[in-house]
Formats: structure tokens, C-alpha cells, sequence
């Protein structure tokens, strides 16, 4: 069975509302932009620019420091996958292996990143096969946000 992430949530620091929780995407208004001083943008690829191979995942397993960790594009699902899958996932990451095994309940809503590109977010993780996950694309989650914000 898998790992997980265990945080703390404070409620002391409203930083924005959640308006909807769904496979696609958390969505919300952020209220507080300072959350990303120092941080530069990630420019959006397109479904058609992700491919097998080298990519890494952003995640944070301990204290409060966001890492780098190297997975690989295993496999990439059909656009409108049954089970909203954008891609498999493995990770390669020998210091993420050690540490957790590979993807732990809790990591879902980490980028991933292909060429400098974010190209989505991991989803799930495999239980009979930790090191492997899935990924959601960012296609797939700005439609998703586009549609949230037409029923809005």
C-alpha cells in the first residue's frame, strides 16, 4: 500500500476560496498573490508537445522546501481518456525512491514538467506499484477551468 503525506492545514490565513474539488482540477479565487512572489512563470504546453520520456515532478514530502524530482513519461492517454487519464507516470528519482518509494497519496495537484514546459499535474498513484503513478494534462485541466468559469 501506498505512503502518505501528512501536513498541517491553518486556517489563521484565508489565502483564497475553493469553489469546486473535481478530477480535473481544484478550483478557486486566490486572494493573496504575494504566495508567488519569487516564483517565475512556467509557460503551458500544448497536448501535442508532451511525449514518452524525461520529465520531473514538483513535489514538497518533507518540511516546507519544494524539490525536483526526475520521473518518466511512460505512456500518454487519449484525449478524452475514459477515466480521465492524461499520462503514466514512473519515477527515476533515486533520493524520491529512498525516501518514499515513489508517488504517495498526498502528492496529487504536483506539477509536472517536460522541456522547461508544465504539461499537468500527478493524479493517482498505483497501489499494486508505487513508483508509478498518473498525470492529469494541463489541456485537460484549463478546459476544465474554462468550462468551471462559463457556469460561473
Amino acid at each position: 500500500s501506498p505512503g502518505a503525506l501528512q501536513g498541517d492545514f491553518s486556517d489563521a490565513k484565508v489565502i483564497g476560496t475553493v469553489t469546486k474539488n473535481t478530477v480535473r482540477g481544484i478550483f478557486g479565487t486566490l486572494s493573496e498573490h504575494s504566495l508567488l512572489s519569487g516564483e517565475s512563470a512556467v509557460p503551458v504546453a500544448s497536448r501535442d508537445e508532451i511525449q514518452t520520456g524525461d520529465a520531473e515532478i514538483l513535489a514538497n514530502t518533507s518540511g516546507d522546501e519544494v524539490q525536483r524530482y526526475s520521473v518518466q513519461i511512460v505512456r500518454i492517454y487519449p484525449e478524452n481518456d475514459e477515466y480521465g487519464r492524461g499520462m503514466m507516470l514512473r519515477v527515476t528519482d533515486k533520493t524520491l525512491l529512498a525516501q518514499t518509494g515513489g508517488i504517495l497519496q498526498g502528492m496529487s495537484g504536483s506539477p509536472v514538467l517536460q522541456n522547461g514546459k508544465l504539461i499537468g499535474a500527478v493524479t493517482h498513484v498505483l497501489l499494486a506499484d508505487p513508483a508509478k503513478g498518473y498525470g492529469v494534462s494541463i489541456d485537460d485541466m484549463l478546459a476544465a477551468s474554462a468550462a468551471q468559469d462559463k457556469a460561473a
